[in-house]
């Protein structure tokens, strides 16, 4: 039998829909660590290059979604938190600044399951999926400040793109804590769940999306991001380009006839 204590990430997979489960319980799943940044950014990129793969659901191990980085670490100033302030700021570009940039362009759909608390670079992690679902028994904390140190990960970039200006320095400037109910009323969750049936939530909503024609999906979520940055003009050419290629796929043809038929459609990725 495999040990898997040692597996910072755990993979499963079942009807297109992977599930990712941070896997340090007893830390509170950190992703500050090096073993953990490696196994996330290898996932996305197995993901984006596997078409069977069509929506991704991310969760935490034990009572915590995570506390974000390994405050024991940072007090004793060991891996990413030790040495001069030059190291520090390569540490942290080589580091869990690799997350963001891997979840962000993740090419399918990644839906956090928030199972518990979620603070600091944890609360940035939920943030850098495109939708959420929270336990009643999560809360949210942009902790930083608390700390004496400032977002690391692209924190204020991804709380201010979830919940706007107000709320986000709101957030980061106090570093106090949102609960699940607060935060789905600022818009931050698309719903809370009671524990027992937060995954079941959580796939539910991913099967919303894996019902849809992968090709489109992800093209649909490519689109999303470029709208954050691009310019009106320069986002409907790239639509343009984008749907000339759906138009002439076989899901798009099998969605027509499906419609038409009153069924549901059975794509193939093709």
């Amino acid at each position: 039998m495999t040990d898997l204590t040692d597996t910072p990430l755990l993979v499963d997979r079942a009807d297109h829909i992977e599930t990712w489960t941070l896997n340090l319980p007893d830390s509170r799943n950190p992703i500050s660590d090096r073993a953990m940044v490696e196994a996330i950014c290898e996932r996305v990129a197995v993901v984006n290059a596997d078409r069977d793969v069509r929506a991704v659901v991310l969760t935490g191990a034990g009572k915590a979604f995570s506390a974000g980085g390994n405050v024991k670490d940072m007090v004793d100033r060991n891996g990413m938190f030790g040495g001069t302030p030059y190291e520090l700021r390569d540490g942290y570009r080589s580091g869990i600044q690799r997350i963001p940039r891997a979840v962000y362009h993740c090419e399918v759909p990644v839906i956090a399951a928030v199972n518990g608390p979620a603070v600091g670079a944890g609360c940035d992690l939920a943030m850098m999926c495109d939708l959420r679902v929270a336990s009643t028994r999560a809360f949210f904390a942009e902790s930083f400040v608390q700390l004496g140190i400032i977002p690391g990960d692209g924190g204020a970039w991804l709380l201010t793109k979830a919940i706007g200006p107000a709320r986000a320095a709101e957030m980061a400037l106090t570093g106090d804590r949102v609960t699940a109910e607060q935060a789905l009323e600022w818009g931050m969750v698309n719903e809370v769940s009671a524990p027992e049936a937060l995954l079941e939530t959580a796939y539910a909503l991913a099967a919303r999306v894996t019902k849809n024609p992968p090709h489109s999906v992800r093209m649909a979520k490519k689109l999303l991001r470029e709208s954050q940055h691009q310019s009106l003009e320069s986002l409907l050419e790239l639509s343009a380009a984008m749907q000339a290629l759906a138009h002439h796929t076989e899901d798009h043809r099998e969605a027509l006839a499906a419609f038409g038929e009153k069924r549901p459609g059975d794509y193939q990725g093709r």
